[in-house]
C-alpha cells in the first residue's frame, strides 16, 4: 500500500499569493517523485488550492473526510506566513486523528522585498501555537525551515511516513496469546485492560486446543507437507529429524490458521516448557519463520515484547526479533551479549540451522527439544525497544535507543550477537530501576527517532529515549 498524505497549503492575504501557488506545486511534485500519493485542494476549490479562510478550512476538511481511509498523515506546508486559524480549523474539522508534519519554506536573504518575502519562519511558530491550543499533536522538521526540494526534507518525509505507519498500525492491533504465561516468568506479566484502552486487543487460546488440532492433522496432509518443505527451504535441517519436522509443521499449520481466523497482527506463544513436555518439539523455528514473514512472534507470552517488535516492523518494513539482555562482554562497559535460544529470524543471522535447544534438552530430554534456530547475528546498526504496561499507574511505558551489532569474538549456542551501546551501564540502570523486562526487541536498522516520535507525540506512551 502506498502512503497517502493529505496536504494543507497555508496562505495569508498580507503575503504574496504566488508563493502559495508555487509552494503547492513544488511540494506535490517532490512527494510524487518519492512515490507518495496526495490529497489536496485545487485551484478550483480555493485560491491556488490553499487554506486561508474559515470557508477554505471547511472545504479542506470535507475533502479529507471523503478520503479518510486513504490518508495516512497530513503535511502542512507554509510557503508564506500562512493563516494559523485556517490550518487549525481544517485539521479539527477533518478529525482524522493521524500524524501531522509542519514544514515551513526558508526565506532567501537576497529576496526580502514585499513580492518575495515569505515570513514562514514566523508563521510556523504561530501555526504550532494554534495547534497546541486546539489539542492537535504534530511533528516538526529538525530544522525550523527547510525547502521541499532539499534532500533534507526528503529524509524528513521518509521519517514521517514511518511515524505514520507506526501510529496507524497501532490502531486496533490484534494480538494472539497462545498459551498462558509460564509460572517462572513473572517478568512478562501485562495488563490486557490497559492495552485495550489503547485499542490493542488480546485474543487468547489454550495450548491444549492447539495440540489437539495439530494431532488431528495427518502426516500426509497437503498443508503439512508444504510446511515441511517450507521449513527445509528456510534453513539447514537434518534428514534424521524428519518426524520432528512433521510435528513442527503441524504446529505451524494450526498457528497459521489461528492467526488468519482471528485477523491477528502479532503473536505471543508459551514455550517454556509446556510445548516440549506435552507436544515434543520446541516452536523456535516456526516462530523464526513467522518473524521473518513479518508476523512478530514472541516467546513466553511476552505481549509487550511482541508489540515492540511490531512497532519496529512498522517503522522499517523489515523483520524484528526478541532477545535477552544476557551477558556482559568482558570488561567493556558499553558491550554486552544479546541472546535467545532461539526464534531469531533468518533476516538477522549470518547463517541459520535448526538444532536441539541446548538449555531445555537437559530438562525435558533431547528428543523433545529439537527446533531451535542457531546462528550469529550480522554486524551492523541496530535499534532496541521495549514496551510494558505499568499496572500501578495505568499507563504504557517504553524505552528506545540505538547501537550496533559487532564482529567481536564470541561463540555460543542459539541466536546471539555482541552489541555496543554508548552509555550501556546507564541504560541498564534505567531498565532495572524502572521494572522493565529482561526481553528486548531489536531491529537491524536505525529507527529509534521514529519510534520515539510515534510513541510520545501520538500514542501517549511514556518513553525514555536513550541517547
Amino acid at each position: 500500500m502506498k502512503t497517502t498524505f493529505g496536504i494543507i497549503v497555508g496562505n495569508r492575504g498580507f503575503f504574496p499569493d504566488e508563493l502559495a501557488r508555487k509552494g503547492r506545486t513544488e511540494l506535490i511534485g517532490v512527494l510524487k517523485s518519492m512515490g507518495f500519493q496526495t490529497v489536496c485542494l485545487t485551484g478550483q476549490d480555493t485560491k491556488f488550492g490553499s487554506v486561508e479562510t474559515r470557508q477554505d478550512a471547511q472545504r479542506c476538511a470535507e475533502l479529507f473526510r471523503a478520503n479518510a481511509r486513504r490518508i495516512d498523515g497530513v503535511i502542512v506546508t507554509l510557503p508564506n506566513f500562512g493563516d494559523e486559524r485556517g490550518i487549525a480549523e481544517a485539521l479539527r474539522l477533518a478529525d482524522l486523528k493521524c500524524p501531522v508534519l509542519i514544514q515551513a519554506s526558508p526565506d532567501d536573504p537576497k529576496a526580502m522585498d514585499l513580492a518575495r518575502r515569505r515570513d514562514s519562519f514566523c508563521g510556523k511558530i504561530s501555526a504550532c501555537c494554534n495547534l497546541q491550543q486546539y489539542g492537535i499533536p504534530f511533528t516538526l522538521t529538525a530544522r525550523h525551515t527547510v525547502a521541499p526540494a532539499d534532500d533534507e526534507f526528503r529524509r524528513e518525509v521518509q521519517k514521517f511516513a514511518a511515524v505514520c505507519r507506526v501510529v496507524n498500525g497501532f490502531k486496533n492491533v490484534r494480538v494472539g496469546a497462545i498459551g498462558t504465561r509460564p509460572a517462572a516468568f513473572n517478568t512478562v506479566r501485562y495488563s490486557e485492560k490497559i492495552l485495550e484502552r489503547r485499542g490493542i486487543s488480546v485474543e487468547p487460546i489454550d495450548l491444549s486446543e492447539i495440540f489437539v488440532r495439530a494431532r488431528r492433522l495427518a502426516d500426509s496432509d497437503r498443508k503439512v507437507a508444504r510446511k515441511v518443505a517450507a521449513i527445509k527451504n528456510y534453513c539447514s535441517t537434518r534428514a534424521e529429524e524428519h518426524q520432528h519436522l512433521v510435528k513442527m509443521a503441524k504446529l505451524a499449520v494450526v498457528i497459521d490458521q489461528f492467526v488468519a481466523e482471528n485477523n491477528l497482527d502479532v503473536c505471543a506463544i508459551q514455550c517454556w516448557t509446556s510445548i516440549e513436555e506435552n507436544y515434543g518439539v520446541v516452536p523456535c523455528a516456526i516462530m523464526s519463520m513467522m518473524n521473518n514473514a513479518l508476523v512478530p512472534s514472541a516467546c513466553e507470552v511476552d505481549v509487550g515484547g511482541a508489540l515492540a517488535m511490531y512497532a519496529m516492523q512498522l517503522a522499517t518494513g523489515t523483520a524484528s526479533t526478541l532477545l535477552d539482555w544476557n551477558n556482559n562482554y568482558g570488561d567493556d562497559p558499553d558491550k554486552c551479549v544479546l541472546f535467545h535460544c532461539s526464534n531469531t529470524p533468518k533476516h538477522f543471522l549470518k547463517s541459520i540451522r535448526i538444532e536441539y535447544q541446548a538449555i531445555l534438552a537437559a530438562t525435558v530430554g533431547k528428543e523433545n527439544a529439537y527446533g531451535a534456530c542457531a546462528g550469529r547475528i550480522k554486524s551492523g546498526p541496530m535499534t532496541f525497544a521495549r514496551l510494558t504496561t505499568d499496572d500501578a499507574r495505568g499507563v504504557i511505558r517504553a524505552y528506545v535507543g540505538e547501537g550496533a551489532f559487532t564482529d567481536d569474538a564470541t561463540e555460543t549456542f542459539g541466536g546471539y550477537g555482541v552489541v555496543k551501546i554508548a552509555g550501556l551501564q546507564r541504560l541498564l540502570q534505567f531498565v532495572c530501576r524502572n521494572g522493565f523486562e529482561h526481553h528486548v526487541a531489536a531491529s537491524l536498522s536505525k529507527c529509534a527517532d521514529v519510534l520515539n516520535e510515534a510513541f510520545t507525540t501520538y500514542l501517549g506512551i511514556e518513553t525514555y529515549y536513550h541517547k
